[in-house]
């Protein structure tokens, strides 16, 4: 049955990616051409429990923002209305169920539906609120493209075209100065973003988490080019790669929780010390979730903006809108959030690696 809509609301959950005012925009637009009213959820759900919170959305404010980076509402990864996180006297914090919190004041503001934009964690949490009764459409968004329901995710190929950019520059001072260069790009469980601008950048070897690494095997890769005088070496790292028989590297700054990261010092120091070779390691970090959306990502992103209203304007929640080319469709978020897309070990773009002499640690 088609619903009778007349408010909707959107929101944007998790770490940014470019692409994301795009996507508010495309869901704007479409939404207004249906006559309905549009409002914004600023920072994740934190915007439900403050005050000024919500915002009205029109046309005249998501004028000329496609191409913009960031989000004009804001996000957050910290949110998580299921699990708040409430400090107590002594220091220490207790996490309560703010859920229902968050449908009660949805219903207060007369929002008929909610357009979530996220990654697999704030999809998880539409899932749970879809659960509870709350009628919830679901947006792709992770520059790591990990989603499995979906071809793409937008923000993903900005962030290998960011990528592989740095690569390219970073190939001339590594030869002037005939360096060892490790790269450490973003990619929790995934190797997409090392993988596609590593050989795109043409790296030398290429570390992802599908496949632990043996730092022997890397090494060899470095002596056998000093050795056929070509004397530097790209070496790109994803943030999840660990070597055979270990487990990811975590660290923490500033107090703050435990975050992936570091694995780019350390196999830079290990490279140093077993080559001989003079080694440099840079962490291009949020540099690859920063700045505007490439054209592929922000037409991206306005089909799933556009899809995703009429998704609600049908009564298809519980869906997120997904890419299987060269048509975007419905996938139930419950599908979405099953499982972490990961490289296959027998993918073309893998098998194109080896083939062009990329060492992947193994």
């Amino acid at each position: 049955m088609t619903p009778n809509i007349h408010r909707i609301a959107v929101n944007t959950g998790g770490g940014d990616a470019p692409g994301l005012n795009a996507v508010i925009r495309a869901v704007v637009r479409s939404a207004e051409q249906r006559g309905w009213e549009i409002l914004g959820i600023k920072d994740g759900y934190d915007g439900l429990f403050e005050e000024n919170g919500i915002v009205r959305l029109d046309r005249s404010v998501v004028r000329g923002i496609t191409h913009l980076g960031g989000t004009i509402i804001g996000t957050t990864n910290r949110g998580d209305p299921l699990r708040w996180s409430v400090d107590n006297e002594d220091g220490s914090a207790t996490f309560i169920d703010r859920s229902q919190e968050v449908i009660d004041t949805l219903a207060t503001h007369e929002i008929d539906a909610l357009i979530a934009i996220g990654g697999d964690g704030s999809l998880s949490i539409a899932q749970a609120l879809f659960e509870k009764g709350l009628n919830v459409v679901g947006v792709p968004k992770t520059i790591d493209n990990d989603l499995a329901a979906t071809n793409l995710t937008f923000g993903f190929l900005t962030a290998v075209e960011t990528a592989t950019d740095a690569l390219d520059k970073l190939h001339s001072t590594a030869e002037a100065h005939e360096r060892v260069m490790v790269v450490e790009l973003m990619g929790r469980h995934a190797g997409w973003i090392a993988l596609s601008a590593g050989v795109a950048a043409t790296a030398d070897v290429i570390l992802i988490p599908e496949i632990p690494y043996d730092i022997r095997r890397v090494c060899d890769k470095i002596e056998e080019r000093y050795a056929e005088g070509r004397n530097f070496a790209i070496v790109v790292v994803a943030e999840g790669a660990f070597p055979v028989g270990g487990k990811p590297l975590f660290q923490r700054q500033g107090g703050g929780p435990e975050h992936l990261g570091g694995i780019g010092v350390r196999i830079a120091t290990e490279i140093a010390e077993v080559t001989g070779q003079e080694t440099r390691q840079l962490v291009l970090g949020h540099l690859q979730r920063g700045g505007g959306p490439n054209a592929q990502d922000r037409l991206l992103a306005l089909r799933f903006g556009a899809a995703a209203v009429d998704l609600v304007a049908e009564g298809q929640f519980g869906c997120m809108v997904a890419l299987d080319p060269p048509n975007v469709f419905a996938v139930p978020l419950a599908e979405a959030i099953a499982e972490i897309k990961k490289v296959p070990i027998e993918s073309d773009i893998l098998k194109a690696a080896r083939a062009l002499g990329t060492c992947m640690g193994d």
